[in-house]
């Protein structure tokens, strides 16, 4: 009896071990990419560890004094804030930190978006969506090993490459900080033919708590502590290999409270047979399926006068979100655009907190922008600037051939020694 319930028990377990892994809530295994080396080149190359806190919004650090961050950012470069490009959501603005591509121009132009050539929607596990290169790819190719622990947009091959060692972005459980810190040792304790010189991580804390309970939330304050710890833990243990590791910590965008009791519903009068739409909360994107049906829409919508939202037309968005018609190098935003009114969004049930909202309109929506390490001038107060420019800074510290961007080459020049 007790060996028949032992079985039972043990198939149950491999069972749930199977559903579990089918759905990506429990895999926490490290891949390795074989055959990989890094070139004679490459091997007396810095380090770069590239840190994520996903809505870490650009007072965080202060308002909940986080001790650590602090520290560390008073000891290289603090920004006042960093502007995230448009729209300020987790999947574009990830991508363009690490390609240096305002979103339009990337491709990957929001968190759920469709291409008008493809006629689906995005589908961040399938490789062929990202037709640019981020700073990995660019990195392998030129042999310098790459690692990524869960950075947004690894689930999937870019351009046929992965970084060399990876965990996979996962939505279910995760690992312990204790164990992302022992793959970081790990990884920067390799031989150094076989150890990576970037490694990328990503903690969705901030973001999560933001939404559900809002920025000004006991549990942000928790969630902000426990970014806090992680990074503190990681520096420590970089500090015992003796390399010389540069890092660079950084938000995709903000959080901000939202009219919680005024949600925007999707005007009635458009046709679902004529457009695809596609709601961002902050924005509706409405795609035609035939062109001559974009004006008689968009006149109806005009008329609405409709006091939550503005009506425009692809062409006529705001310069300063590089989301027009001559931006739109994928055919991925839509023809017609209903740009909710802060702090008002498009949705059913609304959560506590949001961001997406422009942060030359929403300050709130800003994010983060610390960096200390050797390539890092020290003690500098810097004033606020677009995301793109990140990569650039990132490329030079490692020596690498980096690929034609939206930056300028402005924050490498201010901010390296």
């Amino acid at each position: 009896m007790i060996k028949k319930q032992t079985l039972i028990a043990s198939l149950m377990l491999l069972c749930m071990g199977c559903i579990n892994n089918a759905f990506g809530q429990l895999d926490t295994l490290q891949r390795i990419v074989p055959g990989r080396t890094n070139s004679a080149a490459q091997l007396k190359k810095p380090y770069i560890i590239l840190i994520s806190a996903d809505g870490f919004r650009w007072d965080y650090a202060h308002k909940y004094h986080a001790k650590n961050l602090l520290a560390l950012a008073k000891q290289g470069v603090e920004a006042e804030s960093m502007l995230p490009s448009f729209p300020a959501s987790t999947h574009a603005n990830h991508f363009t930190l690490v390609s240096g591509l305002y979103p339009a121009h990337s491709g990957i132009v929001g968190n759920d978006f469709y291409d008008a050539n493809r006629k689906e929607k995005f589908k961040p596990s399938d490789g062929t969506w990202f037709g640019e290169e981020p700073i990995w790819v660019t990195a392998e190719k030129q042999q310098l090993l790459t690692a990524s622990f869960y950075w947004i947009d690894t689930q999937a091959p870019v351009k046929g490459i992965r970084p060399t060692y990876y965990y996979k972005p996962n939505k279910g459980k995760e690992i312990f900080v204790k164990d992302r810190v022992n793959a970081i040792r790990n990884w920067l304790n390799m031989p150094e033919d076989k150890r990576p010189h970037f490694i990328a991580c990503y903690f969705p804390n901030a973001d999560h708590a933001g939404h559900k309970f809002g920025p000004e939330s006991a549990e942000v304050e928790e969630a902000v502590a426990f970014v806090d710890d992680a990074v503190g833990q990681m520096v420590d243990a970089v500090k015992e290999t003796g390399l010389p590791v540069n890092f660079i910590f950084v938000s995709d965008h903000g959080m901000t409270l939202i009219d919680h009791d005024h949600p925007l519903a999707i005007p009635a009068v458009i046709d679902k047979n004529k457009f695809v739409v596609v709601s961002q909360g902050n924005y509706v994107c409405l795609h035609a399926k035939n062109t001559t049906d974009i004006m008689p829409l968009y006149e109806k919508l005009k008329a609405e006068k409709a006091a939550g939202y503005q009506v425009v037309l692809k062409r006529d968005m705001p310069e300063n979100t590089h989301f027009k018609t001559a931006d739109d190098k994928y055919d991925r935003i839509g023809d017609i655009m209903l740009m909710a009114k802060y702090p008002q969004i498009f949705t059913e049930k609304p959560p506590v907190g949001a961001h997406g909202f422009s942060p030359y309109e929403v300050k709130d929506n800003r994010a983060t922008f610390y960096a200390w390490g050797p390539a890092f001038k020290q003690h500098m107060q810097i004033a606020p600037f677009e995301n793109i420019e990140v990569y650039d800074v990132m490329t030079q510290i490692l020596g690498l051939k980096g690929l034609p961007n939206d930056g300028k080459g402005t924050l490498a020049k201010e901010i390296l020694k």
